[in-house]
């Protein structure tokens, strides 16, 4: 823990910017939401041990807390800070320069200015009180709004500092590599552009710095002649590198979101800027991703969905037949999940009707941030959606995974995502439902009509079509009619005539990559044989091939091309492609026989068509067992058969002759398929069986590994959070370790400052501390704690003492009495009763006050009284 000191770690920073609305009635100053976990502490004692007295921001501490403990974060940041550290209470208004923190087991919001706290609803497990409040930090105050990520494990704060970016306030991250748990930071810089990333005791200096350059907080009305003609450079140079125009967007948002980026580098002037993005290409990706604000949750606007679930949707299903496919357009849908809400409430209003009627849905979920478009088809959530879907639809839609929920398979079907430019891109048509909610907010009055007249082109005949909270359909000629003007809901008119030429976007074509498919090289393996066995293969053996289990031909003898032949296109060596007709059917079977069985399998009288002709042959299947190098392999022996049928039948009469022939072929083809048909029932029986017995068994255990996923993400999701609690409570019990140790080190040296001899004893009179002083009374050593106070040598001449002690723990009176050792010192020795802070008596304290110089001077005065009254010279 870094050593933070009021006195000298504050710097005076000129913190300006964020008060220049002092001259107006209504005071307006940022809010910053500290959200911190695991290893908080540590870092909020960095980040405010850096925070000057008037920075002119209200800070709110939102850190994992355990819901039983009574926390002392107040207290531990009051050490380190010379602002004022509040528990936050309910109906609170902020001010600035104040330091606000949670208290344990409350969610709190923030109205008008005001801090609001709840009684949690969400599981111990399932609580994001960072989110909670940065999306309520978010919503209040918007753009004086500040969002701060410190150390801590999980992804609680992503979602709200999305929120916060959203309405153009300041997301600020402790870089990951200096956070003790990084796993919140992480999550912060992968789901936002932040606009500061710094180890937490350098966040406070680059946050002052960011606000003293950034005029977000002044609300600008015009912007000067200059600055639109730099902006359009910016524009022309965005169009450059990424191939979207934003020539069309309200100029105020493209300049907010510039300064932003502006700010980042402590860059004053725009044209600078403009110079800054000429050279640092990398740039313009960044402030690309930073103008798309590309925020959204699960059923944002949860009154809007109940709408279109309960009246929308089932009017639109009484209006098609059975079978019906209703087509949807997400415009700008971010990472899916509006896509996403789309399916899941589609699903829900199908199950009423689904016994009447028959119907899908395909959704086409577009925007033009290529990574987002990848995240959405993931289909991948972190556990923060827990705070917008219920605990029905986790179950029902989703699929629990380690570190957050899929989306199930039967949705994610029903979802199309594509990369696509509304602007400029072919749109989709014969549209049922159009999704554009808050899009249209961010572009011009030109474009927004442009933009209204494409979507009357894309809906069908009474098509619905839904915008943002935000928006209105301000198109002419009465395009849409309003289901709900309230929540944005609006039908396609049928009767609008659109007198004005839609300027459609040009359609485009993709290039296709070429692929380059590897050849596979064909291996041969030459097997040497003398001149005589060569010959006798060659010339008199039967033609026959040696193939391995895939049907890979290794090895050919004799002359096999009246059986099989190149197949047309990339050579291939299979004895599938190259069998000729009458021998492509049979072969699968009969080596499937053969792998199965150390016989030979025959085919008798197979009749495979030749180069115009047939040829009547017997194969023979054989798996070979021996040699050792060549075991597993199959060899396949044709033998030519002469058509013995026809000779025999010289003497009967021409005229039946081909019939009998023929009759006797068909007998045989027809005794084959028998028992082809025969053995492939058998072995689909035998099969069927052992895929029922290996699906019931995969069924079983795939349950039981579901209940005990299931049983292990609720033990996960709860010591997770039990571990978080820990460790804040950890810390703080550390902190309290240490001011112990401080407070007893002091304790320590005032006692031996004061040279009293002190003797601390327990009820049993054993030895619980004693002094320095002390030693030179008492043979006394540390390792003598613990043990009877009566064994210890004494220098006293002082018999009574345990006497004394017993009465003192009886009366609880002390008694205190004058006492020589023997090498003739006097001490006073109190005996008084221990009293905790609880006011218990438990144990005694006696103190040994050294008064041999009184007492010599005692005796002196004595002996002078003595020898003034010898005198008579001393008068009572």
């Amino acid at each position: 823990m870094g050593n933070m000191k009021k006195t000298n770690s504050h710097k005076d920073y000129p913190i300006t910017k964020p008060l220049e609305l002092q001259n107006s009635k209504s005071v307006r100053f940022p809010i910053a939401g500290i959200g911190a976990s695991a290893g908080g502490l540590e870092a909020l004692e960095q980040f405010f041990g850096n925070v000057p007295l008037n920075s002119g921001i209200a800070y709110v501490v939102i850190q994992h807390l355990d819901p039983s403990h009574v926390g002392i974060m107040p207290e531990l940041l009051q050490r380190v800070t010379q602002m004022k550290v509040l528990q936050a209470t309910d109906h609170l208004k902020v001010q600035p320069n104040h330091v606000y923190v949670i208290p344990p087991n409350k969610s709190m919001s923030v109205l008008n200015g005001c801090l609001y706290l709840f009684e949690p609803v969400e599981s111990r497990g399932l609580r994001l009180p960072i989110d909670y409040f940065f999306r309520s930090l978010a919503d209040d105050q918007q753009e004086n709004s500040i969002g701060i990520i410190l150390s801590g494990m999980g992804s609680d704060g992503s979602l709200g500092l999305k929120a916060i970016k959203e309405k153009n306030g300041i997301a600020a991250v402790q870089d990951p590599g200096t956070a003790k748990f990084d796993g919140m930071p992480n999550s912060a810089v992968n789901a936002v552009v932040v606009n500061i990333l710094a180890p937490a005791n350098k966040l406070p200096e680059k946050l002052f710095a960011y606000l003293k350059l950034s005029p977000s907080i002044v609300q600008k009305t015009e912007i000067d002649d200059k600055s639109i003609g730099n902006l359009d450079k910016i524009v022309i140079l965005l169009r450059a590198q990424t191939g979207h125009d934003f020539s069309l967007y309200k100029k105020n948002t493209l300049f907010r979101r510039i300064e932003r980026r502006m700010g980042v580098h402590q860059i004053h002037k725009i044209a600078i800027y403009v110079r800054f993005l000429q050279e640092n290409p990398n740039e313009l990706d960044i402030l690309f991703k930073e103008l798309l604000i590309g925020v959204t949750n699960f059923f944002r606007d949860a009154v809007v969905w109940e709408k279109l679930k309960e009246k929308v949707l089932p009017a639109l299903f009484g209006e098609v037949p059975g079978g019906y496919v209703f087509r949807a357009w997400i415009t700008g849908c971010s990472t899916g999940e509006e896509a996403y809400s789309l399916a899941i409430v589609f699903k829900e209003a199908y199950e009423k009707v689904k016994q009447e009627k028959n119907f899908t849905l395909q959704i086409f979920a577009t925007d033009i941030d290529s990574d987002a478009i990848e995240q959405g088809r993931k289909g991948f959530f972190s556990n923060n959606i827990a705070a917008d879907v219920s605990k029905e639809r986790l179950s029902h839609f989703f699929v629990k995974e380690e570190n957050g929920f899929r989306i199930n398979n039967a949705i994610r079907e029903m979802v199309v995502f594509a990369p696509h430019n509304v602007i400029k891109d072919p749109p989709f048509t014969k549209l049922d439902l159009l999704f554009c909610r808050n899009l249209l907010i961010y572009m011009e009055p030109e474009l927004q009509k442009k933009l209204m007249s494409l979507f009357h082109y894309s809906l069908k005949s009474a098509g619905v079509m839904l915008l943002g909270s935000a928006e209105n359909e301000n198109s002419q000629n009465n395009l849409f009619s309003a289901v709900d003007a309230k929540l944005k809901i609006y039908k396609r008119s049928a009767s609008a005539a659109n007198t004005e030429l839609i300027d459609f976007p040009s359609s485009f074509t993709h290039t296709m990559k070429k692929t380059n498919e590897s050849i596979k090289s064909v291996k041969q393996t030459d097997n040497i044989q003398n001149l005589a066995d060569q010959l006798l293969l060659q010339r008199f053996a039967p033609a026959s091939v040696l193939i391995n289990p895939d049907g890979d031909i290794l090895y050919i003898t004799g002359r096999t091309g009246k059986y099989l032949e190149p197949s047309a296109g990339k050579a291939n060596m299979n004895i599938y492609a190259m069998a000729r007709e009458g021998l492509q059917n049979e072969l699968p079977g009969a080596i499937r026989k053969a792998k199965q069985s150390s016989e030979p399998v025959k085919l008798h009288h197979l009749k495979i068509g030749t180069n115009g002709g047939t040829q009547i042959v017997d194969i023979t299947f054989q798996l070979i067992e021996k040699p050792e190098a060549i075991k597993g392999t199959i060899i396949i022996v044709f033998t030519d058969v002469t058509d013995s049928l026809r000779t025999t039948r010289k003497k009967s009469k021409a005229g039946n002759q081909n019939s009998t022939v023929r009759e006797q072929e068909l007998e045989i083809e027809l005794q084959r398929a028998k028992e082809e048909l025969q053995s492939a029932r058998e072995e689909m029986q035998t099969t069927q069986e052992e895929l029922k017995s290996t699906n019931e068994e995969m069924q079983s255990t795939n349950e039981e590994l579901q209940s005990t996923n299931e049983e292990l993400t609720t033990s996960k999701e709860e010591m997770q959070s039990l571990n978080e609690e820990l460790q804040t409570v950890n810390i703080e019990l550390q902190s309290k370790v240490n001011d112990f140790m401080v407070a007893n080190n002091d304790m320590k040296n005032l006692l031996n400052s004061t040279d009293i001899a002190t003797l601390f004893l327990d009820k049993e009179l054993n030895i619980r501390r004693f002094t320095d002083e002390t030693t030179k009374l008492f043979k006394l050593r540390n390792s003598d704690i613990g043990r009877p106070f009566t064994d210890m040598v004494s220098e006293l001449k002082y018999p009574e003492i345990t006497k004394h002690a017993h009465e003192v723990l009886r009366t609880l009176v002390f008694k205190e009495t004058e006492i020589e050792t023997n090498d003739h010192r006097w001490f006073t020795v109190r005996i008084m009763p221990y009293r905790t802070y609880d006011d218990r008596i438990d144990g005694l304290v006696i103190t040994f006050i050294d008064i041999s110089k009184a007492k010599k001077l005692e005796t002196e005065l004595n002996k002078t009284i003595a020898v003034l009254r010898e005198h008579k010279l001393y008068k009572t």
